[in-house]
């Protein structure tokens, strides 16, 4: 494969992504008043800067309340700013100028991060690493600009990331021609060079816990010389067998790198590590589970021996800052004013000195490091060598974000690769190539170079090499053998087992649920045959841009019918903790919202694509589409199925009209006549219009 070709696609590719994420920020807070972006969860208005402090990272810590002069509740309205979320705080806008203000929102204001939400302040982390500097390049002169002033902070997307992809392909399209002269993992990954011998390895288990099909994939990847892709279908323990491969790992000395694409993929590793591994975590400690923060370099770079050094100089950056920004007369006028300013620049030179050392030390004393992916770009472990790349959900990330650890200065020389490539690929928003893409047709499809975003570094090796650089894991913990089975017949050729635990357990083999026709079988289809259940006559997609007011498909009549269902599980005793409902269409969600969310709010209703990952008792699926042009739309998508019909541990059921998804092929059509062919532990129901009252 072409190296450069392929990183100059991937440029092209990532460059109209990030023209449809502006689009649709531009969109948003052009149509929309503050009042809507915050009733939306897109901002937070009339607030109004009470304090600052230095924070971990050098950063600075605004905290953020309503303006005193518009009420005298202090209580913050209902609004969606959550830990973690990229935020823009500047002057609020008003009047006439309110939609040329928010256009240009970027040249203004400071971004950051938010650190705290309470219920009457907002806490946003500026500078050091939270977030851009002001338009000027002046980070403590956008923090006196805000003083005084009616604020609003508003959500906006993540360019850090985009960023970081940008350059690692920039990188690897000017060092293309010397790698497919060399050698190394890079030369593997594209097809110059087959990957390396796998070495038998004697392994001594730290889990006694691992199946067979666990302890060959921990062997295979400890003996792979270059590169391993552990295959994890839903419920096989992928998190178990990497937890074991790190562990042996870090046992033969091994500096190791683990990568996923989003925090949670990574805290999850984290919080199952044992507390006697040296380990430390990377990232933001306002986007870490709360257990996770302990384990974090922030937070060990200030309660560490090697942390010490820089207190001292963090308390007399509070104190100039506290005279700066506050109120009363202790507040600093004019000339005093300026040379405080001053010398808060100077100390933040010193601290963020002093920090940087304690970091490295701290970096150099962990044997494993984890890390989201692009945060795998922070200057805290530029200069520190790998001998061992690790991603977990591979098949969830952009293929770019891969390599900027792949393309860290040490170069790792193995990569351990975990994912499922038959379940959903990364959320992508532009999903036509652009016009100016036009890539030759290789002569080998092994050697093609991806067209779109949505194909990942895992689905692409298994295309180079095949499945030799992969094992699969084949015991699944989590479903009835009957959910389980047309899975694995379909897309996992037969080869998963359900675990003796689960492949017999019912939902009314739970504590207080009564045994009843729904709670006594695995998996149920409640065909709705058209008819009397069709869907609501709307377009697949609006031309409106703006998601928060396009179309979206419903079936107000099969809303009904599931909310009835969900009603028969809880009357029989089945936790509403323990019952999701999920569904394609937001449309179709909105609908059963307003049928269950107040009945029973510990219910979890969402999306499909929203439910990657997760797993309850019982999940009801909405399939919406019923229509005489047996038109399904994206339900053609069988890695959405997969993920849709994968998430139960004792009871499926999937809502919709067979007429319509049968006739339409693919995976749907295909589990719809596997279902009418009653096999054990599968029932087909027939209802009618009597049967949607709850």
């Amino acid at each position: 494969m072409d190296i450069p070709l392929f990183a100059s696609t991937q440029l092209t590719l990532l460059s109209a992504e990030a023209d449809a994420e502006r689009t649709l920020n531009t969109t948003l807070l052009t149509s929309l008043p503050p009042a809507s972006l915050q009733r939306h969860g897109l901002a937070l208005q009339n607030l109004s800067l009470s304090s600052t402090r230095t924070g971990l990272g050098g950063r600075t810590i605004l905290s953020l309340t309503l303006d005193p002069s518009l009420t005298s509740d202090p209580s913050l309205p209902t609004h969606g700013l959550r830990s973690g979320d990229i935020v823009h705080i500047a002057e609020q806008p008003s009047g006439a100028a309110r939609k040329k203000e928010k256009t240009v929102l970027e040249e203004k204001g400071l971004e950051g991060v938010v650190h705290r939400v309470t219920d009457t302040t907002l806490t946003v982390a500026v500078g050091g690493g939270g977030g851009r500097k002001d338009a000027k390049g002046d980070g403590d002169a956008g923090v006196e600009g805000l003083y005084g002033k009616r604020v609003w902070a508003v959500q906006r997307a993540n360019e850090v990331v985009m960023r970081r992809m940008v350059k690692a392909m920039e990188t690897l399209r000017e060092m293309g021609e010397r790698v497919e002269g060399g050698e190394g993992i890079v030369r593997v990954l594209f097809g110059h060079q087959e990957p390396g011998e796998v070495e038998s390895v004697e392994v001594g288990w730290l889990d006694d816990g691992l199946n067979e099909s666990q302890k060959e994939a921990v062997r295979f990847a400890l003996g792979s010389k270059d590169v391993a892709l552990i295959h994890g279908p839903p419920g096989t323990g992928k998190t178990q067998t990497l937890l074991e491969i790190i562990r042996q790992l870090a046992k033969d000395g091994k500096k190791v790198l683990v990568c996923g694409p989003s925090n949670i993929s990574v805290d999850n590793i984290v919080l199952r590590l044992p507390p006697d591994l040296p380990i430390i975590r990377l990232g933001h400690p306002a986007r870490l589970l709360p257990r996770v923060v302990e384990r974090s370099l922030d937070v060990l770079s200030q309660t560490s021996d090697a942390g010490e050094i820089v207190k001292d100089v963090r308390n007399e950056l509070d104190g100039l800052l506290g005279r700066l920004v506050g109120g009363g007369k202790n507040r600093l006028k004019g000339r005093e004013r300026r040379e405080a300013w001053e010398n808060v620049k100077q100390l933040r030179g010193e601290f963020r000195f002093r920090e940087s050392k304690a970091t490295r030390d701290i970096v150099a004393g962990s044997q494993v490091i984890l890390s989201t992916l692009h945060g795998a770009g922070t200057h805290h472990i530029f200069n520190t060598p790998f001998d061992v790349l690790i991603i977990d959900e591979g098949s969830q990330a952009l293929e770019a974000q891969c390599w900027i650890p792949l393309l860290h200065k040490s170069r790792p020389s193995k990569l351990i690769l975990a994912g499922d490539h038959l379940q959903l690929p990364p959320t992508v928003k532009s999903t036509t190539p652009p016009k100016s893409l036009s890539l030759p047709r290789a002569s080998n499809p092994r050697f093609q170079i991806p067209s779109t975003l949505e194909e990942t570094l895992f689905s692409r090796l298994l295309t180079l090499h095949g499945p030799k650089i992969k094992r699969l894991l084949n015991t699944q913990y989590r479903m009835h053998s009957a959910i389980m089975s047309f899975p694995s017949q379909h897309l996992y050729n037969s080869q998963l087992v359900a675990h003796v635990s689960v492949k017999s357990r019912l939902l009314c083999d739970l504590p207080n649920v009564a045994s009843t026709e729904d709670t006594t079988v695995p998996v149920l289809f409640i065909d709705t045959q058209g008819g009397d259940f069709p869907e609501a006559p709307q377009e697949e997609k609006s031309t409106d841009s703006n998601p928060l007011t396009a179309t979206s498909h419903s079936n107000p009549s099969e809303a009904a019918l599931t909310a009835a269902h969900v009603h028969r599980l809880i009357s029989a005793g089945v936790p509403e903790t323990e019952i999701a409902v999920i569904t394609p269409y937001n449309g179709q969600l909105a609908l059963i919202v307003s049928l269950l969310r107040e009945r029973y709010p510990a219910l979890e209703l969402g999306s499909i694509d929203g439910f990657q990952g997760r797993e309850k008792e019982a999940v009801v699926v909405s399939l919406v589409r019923s229509n005489g042009d047996r038109k399904t739309g994206f339900l053609k998508e069988e890695r959405r199925l997969n993920v849709a019909f994968t998430r139960p541990r004792r009871h499926l059921c999937v809502v919709g009209d067979a007429e319509t998804v049968k006739h339409a092929g693919g995976f749907l059509g295909r589990w719809v006549r596997w279902v009418e062919g009653a096999e054990e532990g599968v029932e087909v129901r027939y209802p009618g219009l009597e049967e949607v009252e709850v």
